[in-house]
């Protein structure tokens, strides 16, 4: 099954959609060299103490910046249709400095930046494309299509694995969302698309793998959708809402 040719405008998620990627930042050792990366710059910590401080700055972070939206949509009198699909997304190298600027060190703009990527890097096990997505994507461009990307995730990472991976020039523009502070499935999220390009949801189609956040959305944006059931998909994931949807990329 391939995608419907008849749109203008394909939207897609990236990780589980068009990347199979797996991470594990449980792994003790990682926790160690990360520890010891950050000695290196005169901020000493130990592994289990680095790790902690920083799964608590993240969810600090989070909690603060979704009482900042929710204040926002109150103010702007939009709490009644926006509140409750407020999600937050930080930015997650200004945890990385507020690790440096606990143990009295001023890091550099770069080295929070750089000390994620070196987390990511060490964390990742794989992240690769699915079979057939360069080929997709080209097929897509040669016919006139616009071609967008819209994913829940870090800048820091994934435009530089975007990049590592050959697809980044593939896209007509790439939304990632920590660049706006809120994710998919906010709507707000995808009228940054929308609004930036006015785009015509009628004749758009959004891709992605999970029916939660990639459907869900698209569907409140009045879009139709076309859901894949990869292997990061949420188990028992049936995407009701979807339009199309298909099992496995085996068949794309």
């Amino acid at each position: 099954m391939k995608l419907p040719l008849t749109y203008d405008n394909y939207i897609f998620d990236l990780y589980g959609t068009l990347v199979d990627i797996h991470t594990d930042e449980s792994d003790t050792a990682i926790w160690e060299k990360l520890a010891m990366f950050y000695g290196y710059y005169g901020a000493l910590y130990e592994a289990k103490e680095l790790k902690e401080r920083y799964e608590t700055l993240v969810k600090s972070s989070e909690a603060e910046l979704k009482k900042k939206i929710e204040k926002s949509d109150a103010d702007a009198r939009f709490a009644i249709s926006y509140a409750h699909e407020a999600s937050p997304e930080i930015h997650i190298e200004d945890v990385f400095e507020k690790l440096y600027e606990e143990k009295g060190v001023n890091p550099t703009k770069e080295l929070p930046v750089h000390t994620g990527q070196f987390f990511r890097v060490m964390s990742t096990e794989y992240v690769k494309l699915y079979p057939g997505t360069k080929e997709m994507l080209k097929e897509l461009k040669n016919a006139g299509k616009n071609v967008y990307l819209l994913s829940n995730a870090q800048r820091i990472f994934t435009a530089y694995e975007m990049r590592r991976l050959d697809i980044f020039d593939l896209f007509d523009d790439v939304f990632i969302s920590s660049d706006y502070n809120t994710k998919k499935p906010d709507i707000r999220f995808y009228k940054e698309l929308i609004n930036k390009y006015d785009i015509d949801v009628s004749k758009s189609l959004f891709i992605g793998n999970d029916s939660t956040t990639d459907i869900k959305g698209a569907k409140e944006c009045r879009m139709d959708a076309f859901y894949v059931k990869s292997n990061i998909s949420p188990k028992d994931d049936m995407a009701h809402d979807a339009d199309y949807i298909i099992d496995n990329f085996t068949n794309w």
